[in-house]
């Protein structure tokens, strides 16, 4: 997701003249009995209008097909450029200290067009890289995000600094999860709280700084929704109050797991409003065991890259589960065994030594499943059961929706990408 350059649209000339003839033909012989007029005013197309066209026109999934569009209709009238621009500045992407200097321009508060477009962006990515030159620094990092009031989704890369000339592209996530990271200043801190509330935040820590989420976490009370990966976290060093908000989601994605006493940091106003747990990688047993038994009430959606025995025990008090993933191939009918006649959708990993016949019951027999999603793997294409899952789903009126790669995978049950 590029960064979106702000057009200077002062040099065009006037909007299109839209115009109509409607003369009516004469003849010598006869006189015209109505009188239309010769040509009609210039018409405007109103701008709610061009708005909804641009809204049917973008595609949340192509973002790059989005920008070359969206930069032509900026540049077609002057009544076009700022509802093109705007749909340009919903998603932004800052990693240079250019990109924040274009940006500031653009959004400039002074201006009515700038507050217009720093109130249009919904969502930013920024990366903090000390290692890359030009990089952004934290505090314009914080004086962009002040300009985005109504920004509700914050994803945030933080990097850890390598002595010049030792840092090697493409090293293992280990060797780049080793490297010194400053925390967050107290002056990007103190402008980031005079900023939005934010509900989505999405933190990529690729430092031994383990106290930077928690820097942030005490910014934002109004998450909803938390995706945390690279470094595990540590609890606040002085440990803190528990963190105030009371997520609704929360994913994971760590080489090792946090400690369950972070975890109980991090939830403890979560009880009775987590409803989606997703794993990227394999947690720690006593973390997921944990988690399950703390908020099993509450849990409708759970996603694990595989499922043990021992945890397919446990997911029988999910009684109010509703969605149940699991990636790996051989592990997933252990867990459908568990789990509560009311599910609605379920996705697993399928190769050509999976076991279909539990699939196969469930799909036939249950009367609240809606959707069926498989990954297909090593062999998965040619298992012989396949297209019996096929005409089974298509008799009960069950959706199947088929990925040959995790991360599509991943994105269909997510709901972030539609097949």
């Amino acid at each position: 997701m590029g960064f979106f350059r702000f057009f200077d649209l002062s040099q065009l000339n006037s909007e299109f003249d839209i115009s109509f003839d409607l003369t009516i033909p004469q003849t010598p012989l006869s006189k015209p009995t109505l009188s239309i007029t010769e040509q009609c005013k210039p018409s405007r197309i109103p701008l709610e209008l061009i708005m909804m066209i641009m809204e049917a026109a973008y595609d949340e999934e192509d973002i790059e097909s989005n920008k070359s569009l969206l930069r032509s209709l900026a540049l077609v009238c002057r009544d076009w450029s700022l509802s093109a621009q705007m749909l340009l500045f919903r998603h932004i992407t800052l990693d240079s200290e250019s990109h924040y200097r274009s940006f500031a321009f653009a959004t400039d508060k002074s201006s009515e067009r700038g507050r217009v477009l720093g109130n249009a962006v919904y969502s930013m990515r920024a990366s903090l890289d000390p290692n890359q030159p030009g990089h952004l620094s934290q505090l314009n990092f914080a004086e962009a995000v002040t300009r985005c009031q109504n920004l509700q989704e914050l994803s945030i890369g933080l990097y850890g600094c390598v002595p010049p000339g030792d840092d090697v592209v493409g090293s293992p996530d280990t060797l780049r999860m080793r490297r010194p990271a400053p925390s967050f200043d107290e002056d990007a801190i103190a402008l980031l709280r005079t900023g939005p509330s934010i509900t989505t935040l999405r933190f990529s820590n690729w430092s031994e700084n383990r106290q930077s989420i928690t820097q942030l976490l005490g910014v934002w009370i109004s998450l909803k929704s938390l995706v945390i990966s690279g470094t595990p976290p540590e609890l606040p060093s002085p440990i803190s109050a528990p963190f105030p908000c009371a997520l609704g989601k929360l994913r994971m994605n760590f080489q090792t797991s946090p400690s369950v006493d972070f975890l109980r940091w991090l939830l403890h106003n979560s009880g009775d409003t987590l409803r989606a747990l997703e794993f990227e990688r394999e947690p720690s047993t006593a973390v997921l065991h944990h988690l399950i038994h703390s908020h099993h009430d509450t849990l409708t959606s759970l996603s694990l890259p595989s499922c043990s025995r021992a945890t397919a025990r446990v997911l029988d008090k999910c009684t109010s589960l509703r969605n149940i993933f699991v990636e790996d191939a051989i592990s997933f009918p252990v867990a459908l065994k568990k789990l509560s006649p009311r599910v609605e959708h379920i996705g697993f990993g399928l190769n050509k030594e999976t076991s279909m016949q539990t699939v196969l019951e469930a799909v036939k027999t249950n009367e609240f499943l809606q959707v069926v999603t498989v990954n297909l793997r090593n062999g998965g294409k040619v298992h012989r059961q396949l297209p019996s899952l096929k005409m089974t789903c298509a008799l009960r009126g069950i959706r199947l929706r088929i990925a040959d790669d995790v991360r599509v995978f991943r994105g269909i049950v997510r709901g972030e990408y539609m097949p």
